[in-house]
Formats: structure tokens, C-alpha cells, sequence
């Protein structure tokens, strides 16, 4: 017979203690114009195998009633709540209000889950006893231009060393993309800061890890992702991403790591670089800087195109710029905290409905 390992006890527990062994869970999805893609995502999660108790929650940001409609008509069992302040935090700490399971599974409306996501998500947690279960998130482009992005997000150049992107052995990491929770865990450290329109994940952790808690990576748990149609929609998204990054550095100053330095030097360099040349007419020294940048992007794409013989790999040069280009200058400008809090919520009950 299976055997599971309890969180609390350390010990083997039998499976035919279904309570024990699968203890409930709540699927948490923020929602926002997501008509197109939610349907794909929920069947994913109701087509689990988990013999526990499962829930799911979507979040509807305003102003998206397509979405909230379509929910309301096809999917009768899933709790579907309006989300009245706006953002993904604010969303999800409304959901977790309403969540009564002891087990929290971050979604978004554009991931699919395989049908044995939960249940691994679940033991690992158990297995571990960490705070936060993450895996990897595997970047699947269907058009042409999706296809060299999902390259570009899992290359070195364009994700670093993060394990979400790159892979990596198990065991405890940095961040996760989305995750698995303990409830208690989310609830001491006060549940997703609200103000926060990107980086969530990373704010999220970074507390949950100074709280003393261990956020672990799991190779084998996979989540598949689109990336952006187009490259204003790329360029939008990284330049967000820089720019909130710097907001939460400015917020949390210990979680600023050697690499978040990476894209600004490189904009900085590119700068100084085309300043000093048009103000020493140097043409060599205004050169020098973005020619070894290019050389280094092209050799990236061919040795990509070659090694995996994928024709989108010639997209990586404009692809892997845009994603560099847009967070360094992104992170120049940090965004402002949305509403009129300061501070997210300390515990449970300071989470705003």
C-alpha cells in the first residue's frame, strides 16, 4: 500500500487515511480578460487526480465580463468572486479569504496543469515540510515568434540561472514560479502584498523565506506557459518587470541579488558608451560596447539553431535585446505602489476583502 509522509509528524502516514495522506486543497486563479485561454486552464485543474478535496477559485478583475460570464456558464462548481480592488495580490488574498483548504495552489489563467500536478505539488510538500513547492515552467510558443520566445525564456542569456526557467536539482531555491503552499505558512506571513502589480512571486518568497520558512523546487513538477504574441506585448512585459523589481528592491533592500544588475549595467554601458563616442567622436568607443553585444546574441542563435535545429532561433538576437533592453530601462523608472497602503497585510484578518 502507498505510504505518504505528513508535514507535522514526519511520519509515514497509510493512504487509506485520505484526510491524512491528501489534505484538501484550494486553486487560486486570478483572472483578467483571460475569455480565450480560462476554459483550456480550468479543465486542466478539474481533470486532476487527486482523491482529496478540491476547490477552485477564480478571481475576476473588473471590467472583464466576457470572462466573468463565460465562468458563470460552463462552470457551475467553480466559486467565481469579483475582484474589487484590482491586481493579482489583491486578487488572490481576497481568494484566500474564501479558501478553506489546508494546501494553496497558485494558477494563472494562461497555465495548464498536468493531470498529476496537484497530487505531486501535495506530496512534495508533505515530503519536504517547506513553506512553497515550485516547478518548472515550461514557455510553449505556438506561432512563430512565440516559439523563439519560449527559446529565449529558457536560455541562460535570457533567464539567468533561475531554476523555473533553466531547470536545476531539487531542493530549496531562491523564488517559484506560481506554487503550492501551506496555508499556515501564507497566513504568518500576511498572504501577497496588494500594492504590487508584478513580482509578486518574488516578494512572496523573499517574506516566506525570511520568515524562516524553505520555498524548494521540484524539476519533475511542470507547468505549461504562452509566452506573448508579439514584441510590443514582450517589451511591455520585461519593462514591467524591471520596473517593479525596482520597486521592490527600494522595499526590500537584502532581496537585491548580483544578477537583477545585470540588464541595468548593460543599459547603462550602452549608454555611456554612445555619449562618450559622440562626445570624443570616437567612433571606435561608441562601437565597441553594442558590436560585442550583437556578436554575442548571434552567436547565441546559431549555436541554439544548430544544437536544436529550430528555425525560430534566428528570432533570438531581437527577441533576448527586447527582453534585456526592456527590463534594464524598466528598471530606471520604478512603479509606483497601487492604492493608498504602505505595508501588506501582517495576518489573516488584515487581508482586505
Amino acid at each position: 500500500m502507498d505510504t505518504f509522509v505528513s508535514r507535522s509528524e514526519k511520519e509515514p502516514v497509510r493512504a487509506d487515511n485520505i484526510e491524512a495522506a491528501f489534505p484538501s486543497v484550494s486553486v487560486l486563479i486570478p483572472a483578467r480578460n483571460a475569455e480565450k485561454t480560462i476554459s483550456a486552464t480550468l479543465d486542466s485543474v478539474l481533470s486532476q487526480d487527486y482523491p482529496g478535496s478540491v476547490e477552485v477559485i477564480v478571481v475576476v478583475e473588473p471590467g472583464t465580463g466576457a470572462t466573468y460570464d463565460l465562468l458563470l456558464q460552463r462552470y457551475p462548481t467553480v466559486q467565481v468572486i469579483p475582484n474589487v480592488e484590482g491586481g493579482v495580490g489583491a486578487g488572490i488574498n481576497l481568494a484566500l479569504r474564501r479558501a478553506t483548504g489546508e494546501m494553496i495552489i497558485r494558477c494563472d489563467a494562461h497555465t495548464l496543469l498536468p493531470c498529476r500536478y496537484v497530487r505531486h505539488a501535495v506530496e512534495t510538500l508533505q515530503r519536504t515540510a517547506a513553506a512553497n513547492v515550485g516547478g518548472r515552467q515550461q514557455p510553449v510558443g505556438v506561432t512563430f515568434f512565440e516559439q523563439a520566445v519560449a527559446i529565449a525564456m529558457t536560455s541562460f542569456l535570457g533567464a539567468g540561472n533561475a531554476p523555473h526557467r533553466v531547470g536545476g536539482p531539487e531542493g530549496p531555491t531562491e523564488t517559484a514560479f506560481l506554487g503550492a503552499f501551506r496555508r499556515s505558512a501564507l497566513d504568518a506571513v500576511g498572504g501577497y502584498n496588494p500594492d504590487l502589480l508584478r513580482g509578486q512571486d518574488y516578494d512572496i518568497n523573499w517574506r516566506l523565506r525570511a520568515h524562516g520558512e524553505t520555498v524548494w523546487f521540484d524539476p519533475d513538477l511542470v507547468t505549461t506557459y504562452r509566452p506573448r504574441r508579439t514584441l510590443r506585448d514582450l517589451a511591455r512585459q520585461y519593462f514591467d518587470y524591471g520596473r517593479w523589481k525596482c520597486t521592490i528592491v527600494r522595499q526590500q533592500p537584502a532581496s537585491l541579488l548580483p544578477r537583477h544588475l545585470a540588464a541595468p549595467l548593460l543599459v547603462l554601458g550602452l549608454a555611456t558608451s554612445g555619449f562618450l563616442g559622440v562626445a570624443t567622436a570616437s567612433g571606435p568607443v561608441m562601437t565597441a560596447l553594442p558590436l560585442t553585444y550583437i556578436f554575442i546574441l548571434t552567436v547565441k542563435a546559431l549555436t541554439v539553431g544548430v544544437r536544436s535545429r529550430a528555425s525560430a532561433a534566428v528570432l533570438l538576437p531581437l527577441v533576448l535585446s527586447t527582453m534585456h533592453l526592456s527590463w534594464g530601462i524598466g528598471f530606471f523608472f520604478p512603479a509606483r505602489l497601487q492604492g493608498s497602503r504602505k505595508e501588506y497585510p501582517r495576518s489573516k484578518d488584515e487581508i482586505k476583502c
